[in-house]
């Protein structure tokens, strides 16, 4: 071509690495899809099944940027479960009026998990993966063991505080097993009520009496 031909403005060398992000796919709301599109993914699919990619897919994202504010699957899960679980708020709920009746408050939190259904599904996902991958079942200690009882146990005046939280982390889990995942009757349709009745007296006993 001539000189006088326009040839347009020249291309700018597409750079290796992340592929260029839209608003809407690296926006302020993205990190919150990739959390929601994982407890769906982690849920439905299992941790063994769900992937980096999937949850990118299902968020509306690029796989980078799922790597990019989480790392690994790992992570990604640990988060999505925090989210849905929120020790945090949790753990002054049972506390907030002492040891009197904490029985009763730990069971209808721990239930009330459970009975919800936002937050049922990712509970799922990390009790069916816990017996099978080190990943769910290192989720399982942390948020519902050490985040939760131990720190409800460790403001108890007494003694072997950790000890009591297994113990009722072990009466808690197991009927979450029976309940909600091999769904044994009658428990798996008993009143939530009901159940909140009946093993309150244990746990309170469990992380209140000397």
């Amino acid at each position: 071509m001539t000189g006088g031909e326009d040839r347009g403005s020249p291309k700018t060398p597409r750079r290796r690495g992340r592929p260029a992000r839209t608003e809407a796919a690296s926006g302020p709301g993205a990190r919150e899809r990739i959390l929601e599109a994982a407890r769906t993914e982690f849920a439905e699919r299992g941790y063994d099944k769900t992937t980096m990619r999937g949850i990118a897919r299902a968020a509306g994202v690029d796989a980078a940027l799922v790597h990019h504010y989480f790392g690994s699957k790992d992570d990604v899960f640990a988060a999505a479960i925090e989210v849905s679980f929120e020790p945090a708020l949790a753990v002054p709920a049972v506390l907030g009026q002492g040891p009197e009746g904490i029985g009763e408050r730990l069971a209808r939190v721990f239930i009330g998990v459970w009975e919800n259904p936002a937050t049922r599904g990712p509970m799922l996902a990390v009790l069916r993966s816990a017996l099978t991958h080190e990943a769910a079942a290192k989720v399982l200690r942390t948020f519902v063991l050490r985040r939760l009882l131990e720190r409800v146990a460790a403001e108890l005046d007494v003694p072997d505080p950790r000890f009591r939280a297994e113990l009722a982390a072990s009466h808690m889990i197991g009927i979450s097993i029976l309940r909600y995942v091999v769904q044994v009757e009658p428990l798996a349709s008993a009143d939530p009520e009901e159940i909140v009745r009946m093993v309150a007296p244990t746990l309170q006993r469990y992380l209140t009496e000397e």
